[in-house]
């Protein structure tokens, strides 16, 4: 029996310059978790690449393991397709454990790495209540709207949780949805990426009380030596979101400094 093709992930391309970037969305949204960025990238230096994960978006109904390893393996399917032999990575909270996945796996491919609220490569393990409320998110979108509040500081008007939930609920699959919580949550595999020499870039909300600029040092910044974190004050755990602006211009000028 011949192998099965690889899983090539729908997604979006836009831009038309040189430095080619792929942005993986996080856990609670598909690839509009960078809608508010698209106004403001500079498409003559770059070519983004948005793609959906499995159970999200138009990848809504391919099934999976959903885990951030197969997520890995898919996205390089997708750059090969793309006839990418090189490209940064920019990954959104779960999506940044994703990007890990793919450095892990080709580290010679990757330029540079822009983590954003970012899921180190040990998880982000719970316990008690806390597990509860992610756990039962899947099938309770009250969890995500307490989750995305509280991650955020508390700060925001109801209309743009609301939006934010229904965005969620609409564009993701509960089943996987709850899957993808215990590969990025529990699983540790930074060990293959202890000590990458790699240019790293890890962009914090200063409202996030759980990926902090804390957790950020005692993870990120102790397994890439070349790491540096900014710390975006009126942002929580949704920078693109609540500080478009203030996020391109960090992304794109930390990118920019790879003139290859």
């Amino acid at each position: 029996m011949a192998p099965l093709a690889p899983f090539v992930p729908p997604h979006e391309v836009i831009g038309e310059g040189p430095h080619r970037v792929m942005a993986i969305h996080g856990w609670f949204s598909d690839r509009a978790a960078y809608a508010a960025l698209l106004p403001h990238i500079d498409r003559r230096t770059f070519t983004y690449v948005m793609p959906d994960l499995r159970g999200y978006g138009t990848a809504r109904d391919v099934p999976g393991e959903y885990t951030t390893s197969e997520a890995g393996r898919d996205l390089l399917a997708l750059a090969d397709h793309l006839g990418w032999q090189r490209f940064s990575l920019l990954g959104h909270s779960m999506g940044a454990a994703v990007a890990q996945r793919v450095l892990a796996a080709a580290p010679l491919r990757v330029r540079r790495l822009v983590g954003i609220a970012p899921v180190p490569a040990s998880g982000a393990p719970m316990e008690g209540e806390q597990w509860e409320l992610f756990a039962s998110a899947a099938e309770h979108p009250e969890n995500r709207r307490t989750i995305i509040d509280v991650t955020t500081g508390n700060r925001h008007p109801d209309v743009w949780l609301d939006l934010m939930v229904r965005h969620s609920v609409e564009h993701s699959v509960p089943q996987a949805l709850r899957a993808w919580l215990d590969s990025w949550a529990l699983e540790d595999f930074h060990e293959q990426i202890s000590g990458s020499k790699l240019p790293v870039c890890v962009v914090v909300g200063g409202h996030d009380p759980a990926l902090s600029a804390e957790v950020m040092r005692q993870t990120w910044l102790r397994w890439y030596p070349a790491a540096r974190l900014v710390i975006l004050p009126y942002a929580g755990h949704y920078p693109a979101d609540e500080s478009p602006l203030a996020l391109i211009r960090i992304v794109e000028d930390f990118l920019a400094q790879d003139p290859e």
